[in-house]
This record gives structure tokens, sequence and C-alpha cells, in this order.
């Protein structure tokens, strides 16, 4: 999966698609995935946090590299957590698309993939995200649903959905 993706549209780059275990990201891919998450969870959204939780270690992440000044830069990104004994379900978290690469259906593209990966790797095993409220019709057209009332996180709407 780390071939880049000839893209129909001349106005959409192609996306070099990584998809690695932690133990397998390079410290380049992780100062990659802090600084992104960082500059859209933290700054751009003004919302003081603690991001390094102590579950990267045991996560699937899902990187789109696009092109750069010099090499590639980080466009979009979400990590999986596989089901563990306090939790059944594949968790999808930390969505993000960086400001450059926006307006380009990237979200669309990440999703897609991660879910089509997952339905592969662990079929028949439900999948869970927590979004943020304004973005519930955008996983509810990959088949989320909400399954939690609207409740504030960090200053911010959020609905836990899931997807059988």
């Amino acid at each position: 999966m780390n071939q880049p993706q000839p893209s129909t549209n001349p106005q959409v780059p192609s996306f070099d698609w990584r998809w690695k275990f932690f133990d397998d990201l390079t410290t380049t891919e992780v100062y990659a995935m802090l600084a992104a998450r960082n500059e859209v969870f933290v700054v751009e959204q003004n919302c003081v946090y603690g991001d390094i939780d102590g579950l990267d270690t045991e996560a699937w992440h899902l990187f789109a590299f696009g092109p750069g000044e010099g090499q590639p830069k980080l466009a979009g990104y979400l990590r999986v957590l596989l089901p563990d004994g306090a939790d059944p379900d594949i968790r999808i978290g930390r969505v993000l698309t960086t400001a450059p690469f926006r307006g380009m259906g990237l979200g669309n593209k990440m999703l897609e993939r991660a879910v089509a990966h997952i339905a592969g790797q662990w079929p028949g095993v439900p999948i869970r995200l927590h979004a943020q409220a304004h973005l519930q019709g955008f996983y509810g057209a990959f088949g989320f649903l909400p399954i939690s009332d609207v409740h504030d996180e960090d200053g911010i709407p959020h609905v836990w959905m899931r997807a059988a």
C-alpha cells in the first residue's frame, strides 16, 4: 500500500499511502504525525489537550503523503486501535487533513481506505469513532450512526458513532 495512487483530476495530487503499525514507523513519519496532530487539533482548533495518550504504540496508522518542496508533506492521517480487553470495537481516531490539502476529497479517500482495510483484515468487527458533531453527515456517508448524545469534549461538541 505504499505506492502513489494516480489521480483522475489534474488539480488533485497523487498521494503516497502508508499503512503501518507503530513499531514500523520511521522517525520522520512519527515526527510528521505528531506535528500534524499538534497543528490541527491544538493550534487550529485552539484546544489544549494531551494528544500523546499512550495509545499510538498499539495502533495502526494510515498516512497520505502529498508532494512537497524537497520531500513529501503529510496531507492526511488517521489511527486505528484494535479491540482489546477493555473495548470490543475497532476505533478510528485522530482523523485529519492538513491545511494545504483540504478541499480535494482526501478525507473521503482516507475513510474509504481505512474502512475497506478494516473490513478486509477484521471482518464483522464493529468500528467506532468519536466525531466532532458537525461531521456526522461526513461519517454517516460511511455507515456510521450516532450512538451517544452530542457532548462537550475539550470545548468542541462531539458524538460517538458506530458502524457495524
